[in-house]
């Protein structure tokens, strides 16, 4: 449990961080103040330097935060397991969308505004990368594709839920997008493709 002046010191992080992105939203980064900062999270300079040095170093930990939380959360329905089986996934599992919530105002302008292409990019190689790290982790059938191309299949196929989930202003629930990936996972097994009859 954190004491009072953790909480203090992790509230004003949170206000810097969460100042910083509305102000991105507003304006180029390189033109943010400090000033800017401060006076959107209603606190002064000295708690600021308290922290950071720079407007950058508010970015950087952020998106370090980012990340770690996002390879903890995907990894968490096998975290414990040997063997992967796709079949004994459930939505309670898949934190994915959790960790989405948890850094929306981050995700939001990511996704809605060319302000963070960037950091989009580098969250499509950290997907990738776990994707394929952890593929020996399935269980193996057989003919299994390309393992990088299958990874950058699955890392897209993410983006673009959490994008559509942002689209509607995430107005789904956690819980409801885990369920709908699951469902879209387990569907891909039964495509089957018809072709209309020749006369």
């Amino acid at each position: 449990m954190l004491n009072p002046e953790d909480r203090r010191i992790s509230k004003s992080k949170k206000a810097m961080r969460n100042a910083l992105i509305q102000l991105i939203e507003e304006k180029e980064f390189n033109k943010i103040t400090v000033t800017d900062i401060v006076e959107r999270a209603d606190l002064n300079r000295g708690t600021f330097y308290k922290h950071y040095k720079s407007q950058t170093d508010i970015l950087l930990e952020l998106t370090e935060d980012i990340i770690e939380d996002l390879i903890q959360s995907y990894r968490m329905p096998y975290k414990e397991k040997r063997i992967f089986n796709l079949d004994n996934l459930t939505d309670s599992t898949v934190k994915i969308f959790e960790h989405v919530e948890k850094f929306q105002g981050f995700y939001a302008l990511m996704l809605r505004t060319d302000k963070l292409t960037y950091f989009q990019t580098q969250i499509f190689r950290v997907l990738k990368n776990l994707t394929i790290h952890d593929l020996t982790k399935i269980k193996k059938e057989a003919n299994q594709p390309n393992q990088a191309l299958q990874a950058s299949f699955f890392a897209n196929a993410i983006i673009g839920m959490i994008s559509e989930w942002a689209e509607n202003n995430f107005s789904y629930s956690t819980n409801y997008m885990a369920e709908q990936l699951l469902l879209i996972l387990k569907s891909m097994r039964q495509v089957q493709i018809l072709h209309p009859r020749l006369e």
